[in-house]
């Protein structure tokens, strides 16, 4: 049995709130913060809907009683009889499903389509009178920062604006405020573009587009680093007004150039260097703007200045590169300059994002847990001269040799932490066999950062930096990278005895 055509054509029509969702037979995989935003929205619909999930403590599951939504916990490695008897006519998969999951590879062979929580999203985008405009994020690094910094720039200029999606919010709830908003900031995975369809009734089509940069990372989901790339380039199919573009990242401008957008649609540029005409960049430590003025040819808007962007600790190479990103958002939808260094002055990094936590006998410690693949720990690594590196976790299938082999000079010494110190014991061995380097091979969480940081106080001279960018994700030691990012904070306050 399998869904018939009746049935795809009926979600063709599903292009509105407004629309007939009612009885709608529909299967959510997952109940993390989108899969229950998925089902939460899809119950108010009047859909059928069924929820599959792995077994284990959530309230989300109690919440779904109270919603009157029925739901299956099973070990969902193999089709759960239930799913097979509602025979859904669209499935609603979280990001966390491979592409090769079982469930999923049910639903090709049933014919049964799949969409994401962001394809949802768009579809009913109307509830609240006229749907707002979505600028949509991406990037192997940077994306909260610079989703945060247009979502700033934008509120300080007037619009009612909404920072959602991967940055923790999803669009579903933001879609379903009842104040409604003039433009949503869409920060998007990797895992949540792979979903989207490239045209059709689900399409988005947003006013502006931005891949920050591309590195090899999650290459244990995609299976390859082109299939990791080929989803990160959906970010820019069907864009209205500007598809933003790294210049130091040839690869997000072959994006721009192979993607199907709307006529009028720009390519512009965000660089460290001096802009050309369509670019942002800097001269003379000034940030300026010469893609959003009639006479690009002649002269450049000025946004800010390094030395401010220093004093506001915004200072580092690539959150400058941020700061650069989102204002070209900020500037395609009229957003003025003046407003945006207005904006700048008031803006703080979240924390755990190349944070100093403490600086004592001329040693800074600096927490930027967030740097979870090498192509961040690269970026972190680069704004200092001297470094005890704090290195490890787990590495998802991205070998750090290069990164070893590029920073060498610039390192003290090394702490490895994390499950997967074989790896990182090997990549110091070859490329740097004469530094001095740790490993923490503790159990206990609570112990792992108090060696770690009294290691590194061990090895760190005046004027070097102790730096978490462990390059590689948390959970095998951690809660998460902020729960990560804490721990150290509290071995560096303990150790100087703060």
């Amino acid at each position: 049995m399998s869904v018939d055509a009746a049935s795809h054509n009926h979600l063709d029509q599903l292009t509105s709130w407004h629309a007939n969702w009612s009885g709608l037979r529909v299967a959510v995989l997952g109940l993390g913060v989108t899969g229950f935003a998925a089902a939460d929205t899809l119950a108010e619909l009047g859909a059928d809907v069924l929820v599959l999930a792995s077994p284990g403590p959530d309230e989300r599951f109690d919440l779904l009683g109270v919603l009157g939504v029925p739901f299956v916990q099973a070990d969902l490695r193999e089709v759960p009889a239930e799913l097979a008897a509602q025979m859904p006519e669209v499935i609603i998969v979280s990001p966390g499903f491979h592409p090769d999951h079982p469930l999923l590879q049910w639903a090709a062979e049933n014919h049964v389509p799949v969409w994401g929580d962001i394809e949802l999203a768009w579809r009913l985008r109307d509830k609240v009178g006229a749907a707002a405009e979505w600028m949509l994020v991406t990037g192997t690094n940077g994306k909260t920062t610079t989703v945060q910094l247009a979502a700033t720039m934008l509120a300080a200029h007037g619009s009612r604006v909404a920072p959602c999606g991967n940055i923790g919010v999803p669009v579903l709830d933001a879609i379903r405020d009842p104040a409604g908003w003039d433009v949503l900031v869409v920060e998007l995975s990797s895992y949540q573009l792979h979903h989207l369809p490239r045209s059709g009734p689900g399409a988005l089509a947003p006013w502006a587009s931005l891949c920050l940069n591309v590195a090899d990372d999650h290459l244990d989901w995609h299976g390859t680093a082109a299939a990791y790339r080929a989803a990160k380039a959906k970010v820019y199919l069907n864009t209205a007004v500007a598809c933003v573009y790294n210049t130091a990242d040839a690869a997000t401008l072959t994006m721009v150039q192979e993607a199907d957008v709307q006529d009028g649609a720009r390519a512009i540029g965000f660089g460290l260097g001096v802009p050309g005409p369509s670019e942002l960049g800097i001269v003379d430590g000034i940030l300026c703007d010469r893609a959003f003025l009639e006479d690009r040819f002649e002269r450049a808007l000025e946004l800010t200045t390094v030395p401010h962007l220093v004093a506001a600790g915004l200072g580092a190479p690539h959150v400058i590169m941020d700061v650069l990103a989102a204002s070209a958002l900020a500037r395609s939808y009229g957003v003025e300059p003046a407003t945006i260094h207005t904006a700048l002055e008031t803006f703080h990094l979240d924390a755990h994002r190349i944070e100093t936590v403490a600086i004592g006998d001329g040693v800074e410690w600096v927490d930027d847990s967030k740097a979870t693949n090498p192509h961040a720990a690269d970026a972190s690594l680069a704004a200092y001269e001297s470094v005890v590196w704090l290195v490890g976790g787990l590495l998802k299938g991205v070998d750090i040799g290069q990164l070893v082999q590029k920073h060498v000079g610039r390192l003290r010494g090394a702490i490895i932490i994390g499950v997967d110190r074989l790896a990182v014991r090997e990549a110091f061995a070859r490329h740097a066999p004469d530094l001095t380097v740790f490993e923490i091979d503790a159990d206990d969480t609570e112990q792992v950062m108090t060696r770690a940081v009294r290691l590194a106080a061990e090895l760190a001279r005046a004027g070097d930096t102790v730096l978490l960018a462990p390059a590689a994700a948390s959970m095998d030691q951690f809660e998460s990278y902020a729960d990560r990012g804490r721990l150290f904070n509290q071995a560096v306050h303990d150790l100087l005895g703060r």
